[in-house]
């Protein structure tokens, strides 16, 4: 899943949120140099990536990208799959989108001392740009895959993948909804498991 998922997934408490949102540059061990809710966070988001990766809902959609592709069709379904989230926040939420987002950015700047050196550079875009609320509408995400395909230096063409994704739009929404209905319990129960025990 991509940020916006990841930040959901993390329920109400701030720095667990935090720890979902920086989890990605935090390697091996690592994670046990940060303080006990920052550290359910970092594994909240590793359980999280392991049963989206191996879930047969997330597949089909990954299948249908795979050809042109290849392994960045898993990337590119997080993202879109982001989408559907912003776009039907209404359904997951009683919090308006735009407060929630400038809730998290608020929570990202009061915790800046202990968000790593590439999060702390990637900040003032993506708070200039408005990335998660960006995520919403068609535009947004070409912008967002446009950025993405940069970064791999144009090799990816992720950002063609808005063609798939007008293309085939009621199926990627239908099994991004079926999908984050399980993903929502999942971690939901992770989060109970990983407070019973550390």
């Amino acid at each position: 899943m991509n940020y916006l998922a990841h930040i959901y997934l993390s329920g109400e408490n701030e720095l667990v949120t935090i720890g979902n949102f920086i989890a990605d540059g935090i390697k091996g061990k690592n994670y046990k140099t940060y303080q006990r809710d920052v550290q359910i966070g970092i594994l909240l988001h590793r359980n999280i990536d392991t049963f989206t990766d191996a879930h047969k809902t997330v597949r089909i959609s990954t299948k249908r990208l795979h050809e042109k592709y290849g392994h960045y069709s898993g990337v590119i379904v997080d993202i879109l799959y982001d989408h559907f989230l912003a776009k039907n926040w209404h359904k997951y939420s009683k919090v308006p989108l735009k407060d929630y987002i400038t809730k998290f950015y608020d929570a990202l700047e009061a915790n800046y001392n202990i968000l790593p050196l590439r999060i702390q550079k990637m900040m003032p875009y993506m708070l200039a740009d408005n990335w998660l609320l960006s995520y919403a509408s068609i535009d947004g995400i070409t912008r967002v895959l446009e950025g993405v395909n940069r970064r791999t230096k144009n090799r990816s063409s992720m950002h063609e993948a808005v063609i798939e994704l007008e293309a085939f739009y009621t199926e990627f929404g239908d099994e991004f909804s079926a999908f984050f209905d399980e993903l929502i319990k999942f971690s939901k129960t992770k989060l109970i498991e990983f407070n019973q025990t550390m």
